[in-house]
């Protein structure tokens, strides 16, 4: 039995607007709901009447209403969404405009800037402006090569006021890793810095930005905004402009262009570790829904929170932050390494901003912890109401130190989902309690199973991650997929008609939800299935080790468990240590778990967006080839996987 770490007050609970929401359920609809769980199966068997109450509880501002909620709700992939509206992502976002603050500014080794919603509105109307006069129609590309900063939530937020898609790349990746993704879709603007700081160094961009327009021609104009220093040098860069000399400053009001909700809005990349990265086109309204419900009612934010991410712009988690405009709270943007200079940044930050709603990566604390730093011994966090974290699942000993060493009140919300949907299956439940190793519920409106392998629904086993009914910000499409088959083959070649997403979980009768790693890295020593976080969970525990990777080797007519650890200065990968990692995973785990090899590795592989990569390690020892290396950010590691002599013996 999970044990329970925390719990909302009814008081609490009575001032959440998941529960104002429920008691308009109750009253529209004459049920007399009171937990989470009712609402959610409300929520499931009743989609086209979930979604439209969504629709008008968050006030979504639109020129014209729907017509239909749905078309099909048994039509995946193809079911068409609230047909007849005619609305603008921008639009929503910047409804407010007003002193209030919008965004919070601040990049590693400098003191924070902030900007209101009227002043963000004036400038997305200068840069807005350009971009029409320049020939942006609807559905043009605009790209950014950015840091994390306000000049690209203004571009972004001014290109889809015009309609055009926007797609952007953290500018940590490499040429190759930018072509690969933008080459595709062929961009009209690009938007870049001439750099970033990242561990206390200057990361100058402007040469990679020319490299990267020797290959892209279809870019007309590269707006260039200062970072490094005032007036950069752009001279090497064709039909390049600096960011101020391109915005017309006389510029005051924004022409929102009206638009089909299913009109693109985003094009989404997916890691492009085992081929080209896949281009994942996403539709305004769709995203708008879902980062709309994901804020108000599972994260609770008003006007009155201040909320982080810690992300990239390379990372869907950009997106959803950015999303919180909508419902007028503050958002901080944070550019930087978040242990320079020291691992009490994001937490200084937070004491000064009076931040309520910190998210996070499970790697983040778990570097966190191990970095010795305890917040709450340092830090006023009193203003603290919720920690997200994501990007993996997070071990049962991130959830005691959250408890122990951040806050013991604040709800803690293990969410997960995918750049696929940008957003979420399973979120926080401000209702709920909080269980050690459990995501708190699947999202309202989400019809989420765990199938075994005949397509069956199961519970408190696992079972392969699906979602059995359409939901709005599914892909619209895949770029350059005529015939749909490479979106077909991506989610609905397993089980027709449904979503497959390619995750282990476990939903327990209470419906807290157990994540046990990717599918498509799943471990089958014996044929019995084993998720590989299930494994990190029990290592990464171990004082002796500071990351680990683990794959499975085919070996002799079966597969056998490899796990590759990365050990602490200090420490030494002895015979004795490797006892007690299988001791560990024997005893905790199950004997199936217990490595028939440990090696030691100097580093383990990771996406940009900081997730580890057991495929492209499982490649590398099998001598495969590894495509896109771009999309990781120690590429050169996979060297050492490759022709491991040990793992040629018994």
């Amino acid at each position: 039995m999970a044990k329970k770490l925390w719990e909302p007050s009814p008081e609490r609970i009575e001032q959440t607007q998941m529960y104002k929401f429920m008691t308009r359920v109750n009253s529209g609809f004459g049920h007399s709901f009171s937990s989470y769980p009712e609402l959610y199966r409300w929520s499931v068997q009743n989609i086209p009447d979930f979604w439209a109450l969504l629709w008008d509880f968050v006030d979504i501002q639109a020129s014209e209403s729907f017509s239909q909620v749905i078309d099909d709700v048994t039509k995946m992939p193809g079911a068409r969404w609230f047909s007849g509206a005619r609305l603008n992502f921008a639009q929503n976002l910047l409804r407010y405009r007003d002193e209030h603050t919008a965004i919070i500014f601040q990049s590693e080794g400098s003191e924070a800037v902030s900007m209101s919603y009227a002043q963000l509105y004036t400038r997305v109307a200068q840069l807005a402006r350009v971009l029409k006069d320049l020939g942006v129609q609807p559905e043009d590309r605009v790209v950014g090569f950015m840091p994390n900063m306000p000049e690209t939530v203004i571009a972004m937020l001014a290109a889809t006021s015009l309609g055009a898609i926007w797609s952007s790349c953290s500018p940590d990746f490499g040429i190759k890793g930018v072509l690969d993704r933008f080459g595709q879709i062929q961009p009209k603007v690009l938007f870049t810095s001439d750099g970033y700081v990242f561990k206390g160094k200057d990361m100058d961009r402007l040469e990679r930005v020319a490299g990267i327009m020797q290959d892209l021609p279809s870019v007309q104009q590269v707006v260039v905004v200062p970072f490094l220093r005032d007036r950069p040098d752009i001279s090497q860069i064709p039909n390049a402009i600096l960011y101020q000399d391109f915005i017309d400053p006389q510029a005051q009001e924004i022409e929102f262009k009206q638009l089909p909700f299913d009109h693109p809005l985003y094009i989404m990349y997916s890691s492009g570790t085992t081929g080209l990265p896949k281009c994942m086109v996403q539709g305004a309204g769709g995203v708008l829904m879902q980062h709309v419900k994901e804020h108000v009612l599972h994260s609770d934010i008003t006007r009155d929170d201040v909320l982080f991410y810690f992300t990239t712009c390379g990372w869907m988690m950009w997106n959803w932050l950015v999303s919180g405009l909508a419902s007028g709270c503050t958002i901080i943007l944070y550019d930087g390494q978040p242990f320079s200079p020291d691992p009490g940044v994001l937490w200084r930050m937070a004491e000064k901003t009076r931040m309520t709603a910190f998210g996070t990566s499970a790697g983040y604390l778990t570097a966190l912890e191990k970095s010795g730093v305890r917040p709450a011994q340092s830090y006023d966090l009193s203003s603290l109401r919720m920690l997200m974290s994501t990007g993996s699942p997070l071990p049962l000993e991130g959830f005691d130190f959250v408890y122990q060493s951040i806050k013991s009140d604040l709800q803690l919300a293990s969410i997960s989902g995918g750049t696929d949907l940008n957003g979420c299956f399973f979120l926080g439940n401000p209702m709920g309690p909080v269980y050690a190793g459990e995501l708190q519920c699947r999202g309202l409106g989400m019809k989420v199973e765990a199938y075994d392998p005949e397509g069956s629904p199961v519970y408190n086993q696992k079972g392969e991650l699906v979602c059995t009914a359409p939901f709005p910000s599914m892909p619209l499409y895949f770029w350059d997929d005529p015939d749909g088959s490479k979106y077909f083959h991506a989610y609905f070649d397993v089980y027709p008609g449904v979503w497959r997403h390619g995750d282990f979980i476990e939903i327990n009768d209470r419906g807290g939800v157990v994540i046990y790693g990717r599918s498509d890295a799943t471990l089958n020593p014996g044929g019995v299935r084993i998720g590989t976080a299930e494994i990190y969970r029990q290592v990464e525990q171990l004082e002796e080790i500071a990351d680990s990777v683990v794959v499975g080797q085919p070996w002799k007519d079966d597969v056998r468990v490899v796990l590759f650890v990365k050990i602490k200065p200090g420490y030494e990968l002895s015979e004795d240590l490797k006892k007690k990692i299988r001791t560990t995973l024997k005893e905790n785990a199950s004997p199936r778990h217990v490595p028939a090899k440990i090696i030691e590795a100097p580093d383990v592989p990771y996406t940009l967006n900081m997730k580890k990569v057991e495929v492209a390690v499982r490649k590398a020892i099998l001598n495969e080839p590894i495509k896109n290396k771009d999309a990781l950010s120690n590429p050169e590691i996979l060297d050492f996987y490759s022709n491991i002599p040990e793992l040629q013996e018994d």
